[in-house]
């Protein structure tokens, strides 16, 4: 059944898919309908049998011990990290399947050139691709699926592998032997199988085949006796030997499934029977524990006010002393602060000695060294030396003035004559 389901089911799906997707799925559907948010997948689970038949598990999986993804892997997110390792994983496989070569992604390689080059490798197949690299980060999603769906076609054209119809089992038309349990219903019993199936929305599946075989024979062998029917001869103990004799061939087989409804009501009930059970052992273990862990307990309440009744002085004096710790450290942070006090104090005097030494160390230098004596002798030497240079500067100067002012009064004598020799001249004329 497996086999035939890995068979059937991709088949059927890959029209409906091809013709949604149109060529490798590339070009999206303009009017998305509701259920497209979920055809992501419908992909998802045809890449899972397009995967089985390419023989991944031990091609792929078990070389590089992975763990087989589920249906819906790519389809939900779960973890981001390890799904676009496990797509980079599958995508170069497939690519090398598919005939083309294709070096194996690693961890530490860079994820936007692991993604061109299988974009690169799709497109060289002649599928498209038309939507941004950073879908494919994330690891999931219908970009995800779709790039590995058509890679997953690829390999299966380059193996040759085509879809087939699928083959339905002929069932041969005999009398089975099952055993009598519910299994079994009578022919009275159909109809109210049926209303409960539907009302129940079962999907158990009763082998009609057979019913319809034998319904349609008894019809041709019954046609031709119609007249006889209508007025038959028949005995009746005849009639019930024949009834006994074809009852077997009269019930109808339904074949149990796991979603099955009354399979899981035994279900439940057997493990309720078994959960009372074992909690009437267990319950009995339980309160024999509680009873152990509450005398312990009163044990160890007991010991321990014996204890505190025996220690009782030890720990007043323990408190005493510990009164008298909190007093000492008292009294030891305020000598502290003292201590800081003077300290600062000591370190201001100490300063100002530091300075009064310095201005006596000056002080006694400058009496006891003879260099400002000899500048002071020097200088008084430069200043005779300037005062001659002045007082010969002075003389000069009277000098000079002296000899103007003579001079400017033998000018004013030589214009006063000048005056008065022409007046005299005129006086004679």
């Amino acid at each position: 059944m497996a086999a035939a389901a890995a068979v059937v089911t991709p088949s059927g799906l890959e029209d409906g898919a091809s013709r949604s997707r149109g060529e490798g799925a590339g070009e999206v559907v303009v009017e998305r309908g509701p259920g497209a948010a979920y055809h992501m997948f419908v992909v998802m689970e045809d890449l899972v049998e397009k995967l089985k038949l390419l023989r991944y598990e031990e091609d792929l999986l078990r070389k590089n011990n992975l763990k087989p993804p589920s249906r819906h892997y790519f389809a939900l997110p779960t973890n981001p990290g390890e799904q676009f390792y496990m797509f980079c994983t599958l995508a170069a496989w497939l690519i090398s399947k598919a005939g083309r070569p294709f070096e194996q992604p690693q961890e530490y390689d860079d994820p936007n050139a692991t993604i061109s080059n299988i974009l690169s490798e799709l497109r060289s197949f002649g599928r498209t691709a038309d939507f941004p690299p950073s879908k494919l980060k994330s690891g999931y999603g219908e970009h995800v699926c779709y790039v590995l769906d058509c890679l997953a076609e690829e390999a299966l054209k380059y193996i040759g592998f085509s879809w087939k119809r699928p083959t339905y089992p002929v069932e041969e038309l005999e009398e089975e032997t099952v055993p009598e349990d519910d299994a079994e219903l009578t022919l009275n019993k159909v109809d109210e199988e049926f209303v409960e199936e539907e009302t129940d929305n079962e999907e158990n599946f009763i082998d009609l085949n057979v019913l319809k075989a034998q319904t349609y024979r008894l019809d041709m062998n019954e046609s031709a006796k119609q007249e006889d029917i209508l007025e038959s001869t028949t005995d009746a103990a005849e009639w019930s030997l024949e009834v006994e004799r074809v009852l077997p061939q009269l019930k109808v087989t339904i074949r149990t499934d796991n979603k099955d409804w009354r399979i899981h009501v035994d279900q439940m009930h057997q493990h309720k029977s078994g959960i009372e059970s074992a909690l009437k052992e267990t319950k009995g273990f339980l309160d024999k524990l509680h009873n152990e862990i509450t005398r312990t307990l009163e044990k160890i309440g007991s010991r321990e006010k014996y204890i505190n009744n025996q220690l009782e002085h030890l720990v007043q004096e323990y408190r005493a002393a510990q009164a008298q710790l909190s007093e000492a450290r008292e009294r030891y942070q305020q000598g502290n602060g003292g201590v800081t006090e003077r300290t600062r104090l000591l370190a201001e005097v100490t300063e100002e000695l530091e300075k009064v030494k310095q201005e006596m160390e000056e002080k006694g230098s400058s009496m006891t060294d003879g260099a400002p004596l000899v500048k002071i002798k020097q200088s008084l030497t430069k200043l005779k030396q300037e005062t001659v240079q002045m007082d010969i500067r002075i003389g000069v100067v009277e000098h000079t003035l002296l000899q103007s002012k003579l001079k400017e009064k033998s000018n004013m004598t030589r214009d006063m004559h000048a005056t008065v020799i022409p007046e005299s001249a005129m006086g004679s004329y």
